[in-house]
């Protein structure tokens, strides 16, 4: 029967119309509940909706239910290039200035009217002409907010703004007649300074939202690609994966491919944080954006577009953007709460001003203090925007986070199991020993010709070192390799096998207390060491070096002082691993482990109690990246989309496990201090306002400015420096 299963997808909305967090969770609510909808994530500050489906959905019935509650959505295609964000808050900081400076043209006359005017009937008719095209022209923004919501029963920020200068500008209007003292500098100032807190709001918004836009333009504009024998420039998006690109010293790599021609140094920091070039000849991968800083390359193209590193490391971080971190949701709760409350709590204040007050203006006055004071905005903006400048800041420092929970998870981490190879080494094996009886070269025809059918790095080492010795390998028959153990196969109708003692025990291999010292010696030296059978005799000896990384005992150190314990995990014998593990300053070694059983230790250390970190290259380590609470794949080039873990190292220097922890919990630390002096600022200041201790245009003013105060508080994480102690 043909499957009939739908496979679960996932719809990018843009989203028009939100001003504060009530309103993304307004939406995300409303998505949620629509049929086929499985869950449903509204990033407000990145004005996007993720959808993720079940079943086939028509994207415009979402966007139907979303703008019976005042708002509006566009899905966005796959590879389709939306305007950047720093572009869409600088039109919109652009507008809210136009519309301060027309407000403060009016609002100032009118404070002066007010404060040093006469108290006659002429002063208040020409501040009602100055305060209604503030209220209603410049303050529309708000009003029409406020009403698409009330006819869906819902409410937000723009209430609250819509409602405490109304009831201010039409109370003032009834006391012009009721010769009672008017207040429309209160609604007109309110107006303008919160519109000004919104310019600032938006100006700060498009610093957060500048990393990703800097990322983007890092990549080739044109690329120089040879067609029918001639050099032509075209536009980077008609690029065609297998065309023949050249790059001429100092420009950028167009996109991926592999250099069919020439030699060069590549700038590849922007790919991997590390500014020391890397040296690239013919057969090599090169990636989109990096830089040709010597020779003339000839490349061929093999991924373009949204298929790129590149690509895919926007992509990693804008998911990480569009996520919740768990922190969040106390404070999506209280917004969602929030306006309603403080609505009850102005109407409260109102009733008790009135009973025991000396007038109607100061009954008005303390409500509307209240209503305008209480604006959440901060508060939505707390978490967000930390976790976008950081996940950014992450991504030029080579560290990718896929998921905003990942900043408060890493805070916990009391424990870094290092894979060594790769990790603490550079990965690199290189043949260094060689002890044997026979006739060494016959001894390495034999053993370089089997470790060549190998796909192992140390097989690969192995065979590559004989060839540098001018031994020409030949073809191997009867090839059998078992993981983590050795490999056998027939060599110049030789049977060869190559492993640990047990191994060739296993197999009926004879191996004398020569060969065992020889081996004891190799491995004292801390190299790893194989013993060599053929034809049921143990006759030699090969020692393979993995050089270990220059920054791995300053990166061990560095844990310990924050606190964390380093543990190198390894499929070496013990003698080895320990001799390496101290060079680095490493107590805790657990050595020959098998690749399936590195899942198996994380778990061991999670039931001692500790939060476990695990560092590997994603491939062979999945099931030990997903077991950890935290896993930190290594990916270079297009391995960048590794799905097993959490972190994606962008290169295998361990310095990047100590600047990935260490960044997530100055992330989360700025969380928690937006969240604090936000949750503060209401607390705080509602009782003010109700006391009538607070002008409301002193609390305009103070609203306006405290979602500033959050995001540029966020902003700091843009300087965050790994070598700043």
């Amino acid at each position: 029967m043909p499957d009939t299963t739908t496979q679960p997808e996932t719809l990018t909305f843009e989203v028009d119309g939100m001003t504060c967090a009530a309103c993304a969770n307004r939406i995300e609510r409303v998505l949620g509940k629509q049929d086929g909808v499985e869950t449903a994530v509204v990033n407000f500050t990145g004005a996007e909706a993720k959808v993720r489906s079940d079943a086939v959905i028509d994207p415009e019935s979402l966007r139907v239910a979303v703008k019976k509650i005042g708002y509006d959505i566009r899905v966005v295609a796959e590879g389709e290039e939306r305007q950047s964000l720093v572009a869409k808050y600088s039109e919109e900081e652009q507008v809210q200035w136009r519309r301060f400076w027309i407000a403060l043209a009016l609002s100032a006359p009118l404070m002066a009217l007010a404060m040093l005017g006469p108290a006659t009937l002429w002063n208040e008719l020409v501040q009602l002409a100055l305060a209604t095209p503030v209220v209603f022209w410049i303050g529309a923004q708000f009003h029409l907010v406020a009403a698409k919501q009330l006819r869906s029963l819902g409410a937000s920020m723009d209430t609250l703004i819509s409602l405490g200068t109304l009831v201010a500008w039409t109370y003032s209007v009834w006391a012009i007649f009721a010769e009672e003292a008017v207040f429309f500098e209160t609604a007109a100032m309110i107006i303008t300074l919160i519109t000004l807190g919104r310019a600032f709001e938006a100006r700060a918004k498009g610093r957060a939202s500048s990393a990703i836009t800097a990322l983007l333009d890092l990549g080739a504009k044109e690329a120089r690609v040879m067609r029918n024998g001639e050099e032509r420039t075209i536009a980077i998006d008609r690029v065609l994966p297998g065309d023949l690109l050249v790059v001429r010293p100092g420009e950028k790599i167009p996109t991926d491919g592999v250099i069919v021609s020439g030699m060069s140094s590549l700038d590849e920091s922007m790919l991997t944080g590390e500014s020391i070039p890397v040296d690239k000849t013919e057969g090599d991968a090169v990636y989109g954006a990096t830089v040709n800083q010597q020779g003339r390359l000839e490349v061929r193209a093999t991924q373009v577009g949204s298929d790129t590193a590149l690509a895919q490391i926007v992509k990693l971080v804008e998911d990480a953007q569009a996520s919740k971190a768990p922190v969040q949701k106390l404070a999506d709760r209280i917004s969602a709460i929030f306006v309603p409350t403080v609505i009850t709590i102005a109407l409260i204040t109102f009733g008790v001003w009135m009973a025991v007050g000396d007038s109607t203006a100061e009954a008005i006055q303390a409500a509307v203090a209240v209503l305008i004071i209480a604006c959440p905005c901060a508060l939505g903006l707390a978490t967000p925007t930390a976790i976008m400048v950081g996940s950014a800041r992450g991504a030029e420092l080579g560290v990718l986070f896929k998921q905003a929970d990942v900043f408060e998870r890493s805070r916990g981490i009391d424990r870094v199991l290092f894979d060594k190879t790769g990790t603490l080494t550079t990965g690199v094996m290189s043949l260094t020993d060689v002890e044997t009886d026979m006739d060494q070269s016959e001894f390495l025809l034999l053993a370089g010709s089997l470790e060549a059918a190998s796909e192992h790095p140390v097989g690969r080492a192995v065979a590559l070192g004989v060839e540098e010795r001018d031994i020409e390998l030949v073809a191997v028959g009867d090839f059998e390799a078992v993981s983590g153990h050795g490999v056998m196969g027939t060599v110049d109708d030789r049977r060869v096998v190559i492993g640990k003692p047990k191994f060739l025990a296993d197999r009926g291999v004879m191996i004398p207390a020569a060969i065992t010292d020889a081996l004891d010696r190799i491995e004292s030296a801390a190299r790893t060491a194989f013993v060599v059978g053929v034809d049921g005799q143990a006759v030699g000896v090969i020692g393979v070096a993995d050089e270990v990384r220059e920054s791995s005992a300053s990166t061990v150190s560095s844990l310990a002082n924050a606190g964390v314990h380093a543990t190198m995990i390894t499929g070496d014998n013990e003698r080895t691993a320990e001799s390496i593990a101290a060079q680095l300053g490493i107590a805790d070694v657990v050595a020959g482990v098998l690749p399936g059983g590195k899942a198996d230790e994380v778990e061991r250390f999670q039931r001692r109690g500790d939060t476990v970190a695990f560092v590997g290259d994603g491939i062979n380590d999945a099931p030990a990246l997903t077991r950890a609470d935290i896993g930190m794949a290594v990916g270079t080039g297009t391995d960048v989309a590794i799905e097993a873990g959490d972190i994606v190292l962008m290169s295998g220097n361990p310095a990047l496990v100590d600047t990935s922890i260490r960044l997530a919990t100055k992330t989360f630390k700025t969380i928690r201090e937006n969240l604090f002096w936000a949750f503060f600022y209401n607390t705080a200041a509602i009782p003010l306002a109700a006391l009538g201790l607070l002008n409301p245009m002193i609390a305009a003013g103070a609203m306006a400015f405290s979602s500033v105060s959050v995001v540029t508080n966020s902003l700091r994480l843009r300087r965050w420096d790994p070598d700043r102690r």
